[in-house]
């Protein structure tokens, strides 16, 4: 689809050159018994790399199925992340132009003057410098990659967690391949914003938990998830209590986070002068007023069908002219400057019964959730609880589109679902059932991608 539509994609960077097929298939023809060999005298000799072999071994479902994802992200960033999108907003609400600029070039000052992000830099950008070294120095493209790979990573982690909780690989492959089909994975997977680093840091923190890893592990992925966005800790914070259970270790965490901030803040602003406020500069607040709504039961209700149903299953958007060449296209517009609240829609029978199999697929995991309730150790699934609430309440006050905020909450809507179903993981029928939703589910959410490309396109 993106082929026809040349200025919004270069279709020669996926392509060989003429002259280099031959290379090209040769190496492919030779590549298999090569990796097979070579494992093979890895495995029986039984050197040092024993441990990279084993962990592949034992993760190869979960590796391939990130393996896929982040092509299918690359993709998708590598056309709607390119320059000639030079607005902020046009996709949900997006900073794709601004985080381009951040990340990718010279110009990383945060040009509204917000210190939500309070060292986000000194994070992100060594690592797409680092990713740009294999791309000959290309950090536009090193941004591309470093997101998809970002993306496909939460895919990964989510089969690891499941696969810890569950018995036999296809089920989490399952599960892990419907979270990846999302509408948020596909978008804020392939996108350049800040949302989905959120979201790895998070499954990161919970498999730290769930492997009782040491406390500094948890420091740094915690000054990690501040760094990005600062709210966001509390959530890891809660997460800690939730799971550890133990208050002084709790408060601990806590003060050794919060002493931490202030030097990698100043450390960030150093490296980075004039990156944007700091943190503990009260007067910076008040551009966050622009984000900031009454909370009414009209947003409750628009909130929680992006949260449960648009963040899964992609609607047609809500299509507006405001500022820019391009059409803006929002899943949820808020009232802003007297306009009504507006919300994406299911166009057409096919997006409704992808829908309602989803919402079917959900209530399904809520029956079973409170049916063994008191059976089993629910901490973990209070724990998704919570997290959703904890967003829902902060995004009943803040957001003009929030379906950017998805990945906050996806990770947790899933993960709550999929310890939810595990009493049918073996069940073929759930199984077969699943597999049935995957492919409706990819081709609706595929289809946005359609409308978006078309709705660009028509201005030069």
């Amino acid at each position: 689809m993106a082929v026809k539509v040349p200025r919004l994609f270069d279709p020669s960077l996926y392509l060989v050159e003429p002259e280099s097929l031959i290379y090209f298939f040769l190496g492919v023809i030779l590549a298999f018994p090569a990796s097979s060999w070579t494992f093979l005298i890895l495995k029986h000799k039984k050197l040092q790399l024993s441990g990279i072999i084993s962990f592949v071994s034992n993760h190869l479902g979960g590796l391939l199925l990130a393996i896929f994802f982040f092509f299918l992200y690359l993709l998708i960033g590598s056309i709607f992340n390119q320059p000639i999108f030079n607005y902020i907003d046009t996709f949900f609400d997006t900073d794709v132009y601004l985080w381009r600029l951040r990340f990718a070039t010279e110009h990383y000052q945060d040009m509204s003057h917000r210190p939500v992000h309070p060292y986000i830099n000194i994070i992100i950008r060594p690592l797409v410098a680092l990713i740009s070294l294999f791309l000959k120095g290309d950090t536009l493209y090193a941004t591309f990659v470093l997101v998809a790979l970002t993306g496909a990573f939460c895919v990964f982690l989510v089969w690891y967690f499941i696969k810890q909780f569950v018995d036999g690989p296809l089920y989490a492959t399952l599960v892990a391949a419907i979270f990846g089909s999302s509408t948020s994975q596909l978008i804020m997977g392939s996108f350049i914003e800040t949302y989905i680093f959120l979201a790895a840091a998070s499954l990161i923190f919970l498999i730290l938990l769930l492997k009782d890893k040491p406390q500094y592990t948890l420091v740094i992925t915690g000054l990690t998830t501040f760094g990005i966005t600062f709210l966001n800790f509390a959530q890891i914070a809660m997460t800690h209590l939730l799971i550890k259970r133990d208050i002084k270790q709790w408060i601990k965490y806590g003060l050794i986070v919060a002493v931490l901030v202030v030097p990698i803040n100043l450390l960030n602003n150093y490296i980075y002068p004039d990156d944007h406020p700091y943190l503990w500069n009260p007067s910076s607040y008040g551009r966050e007023e622009k984000h900031s709504f009454d909370p009414t039961l009209q947003r409750a209700h628009y909130l929680g069908r992006v949260m449960f149903l648009h963040s899964t299953v992609a609607p047609e958007p809500v299509f507006f002219k405001e500022g820019g060449p391009f059409v803006k296209m929002w899943f949820f517009r808020a009232a802003i400057r007297k306009a009504p609240m507006l919300i994406a829609q299911y166009d057409g029978w096919f997006a409704s019964t992808v829908a309602y199999l989803w919402f079917a697929f959900m209530l399904l995991g809520g029956v079973l959730f409170l049916k063994n309730l008191l059976r089993q150790d629910n901490r973990y699934s209070f724990n998704f609880i919570l997290t959703i609430i904890f967003f829902f309440v902060l995004h009943m006050f803040y957001g003009r589109d929030v379906f950017l905020y998805a990945p906050n909450w996806m990770y947790a809507i899933f993960l709550f679902l999929a310890l939810a179903w595990r009493e049918l993981a073996n069940k073929r029928w759930f199984q077969i059932a699943l597999l049935g939703f995957l492919p409706l589910l990819l081709i609706n959410n595929l289809s946005l991608f359609f409308l978006m490309l078309a709705a660009s396109s028509a201005h030069k």
